[in-house]
């Protein structure tokens, strides 16, 4: 059975965008089928579709941005239920350390909620500053990460 994933991510700076790229081209080279989008850009979203959703933000004041959340609405439990995901974020350092609110935790929590299956913990990307750059090793690690993904969905 071909797999098919959909990469859903908001980015303010593009660092969020850069780990969502980095996720994409890992699968494509696993050989899994993948549609990236901006989050403002993912307008039909059908679970006939994909077979897993990936979705990031960056952390802002310990939660996801306001068009993930809007997004996250119209993941529908009845047509998500049992798929697997993955959630990734980017935050500074400080956050990490702390262990304050991440926006890919948040989202992992809603997608359970919506009984979504959790492949793997959720991918931290740590930016430098407030607008980056990441931090050195962040786009391999992703890189590293959507491999394991792929591994997880091909079961």
């Amino acid at each position: 059975m071909k797999i098919k994933g959909i990469v859903v991510f908001d980015t303010s700076y593009g660092n969020t965008e850069a780990i969502a790229k980095a996720i994409s081209e890992a699968l494509k080279e696993s050989e899994i089928e993948v549609d990236t989008f901006y989050v403002k850009d993912a307008k039909k979203l059908s679970a006939k579709d994909y077979n897993c959703l990936i979705l990031g933000s960056p952390t802002k004041f310990g939660t996801m941005s306001f068009a993930v959340k809007g997004f996250l609405g119209k993941v529908k439990s009845e047509e998500w239920m049992n798929k697997p995901f993955a959630a990734f974020d980017t935050e500074n350092p400080e956050n990490v350390e702390r262990k304050e609110g991440s926006a890919a935790e948040k989202i992992a929590e809603k997608l359970r909620d919506k009984k979504m299956n959790q492949l793997l913990p959720v991918l931290k990307a740590v930016v430098l500053g407030w607008k980056g750059p990441l931090q050195e090793g962040e786009i391999e690690r992703a890189k590293e990460y959507a491999k394991r993904l792929a591994i997880e969905l091909k079961g």
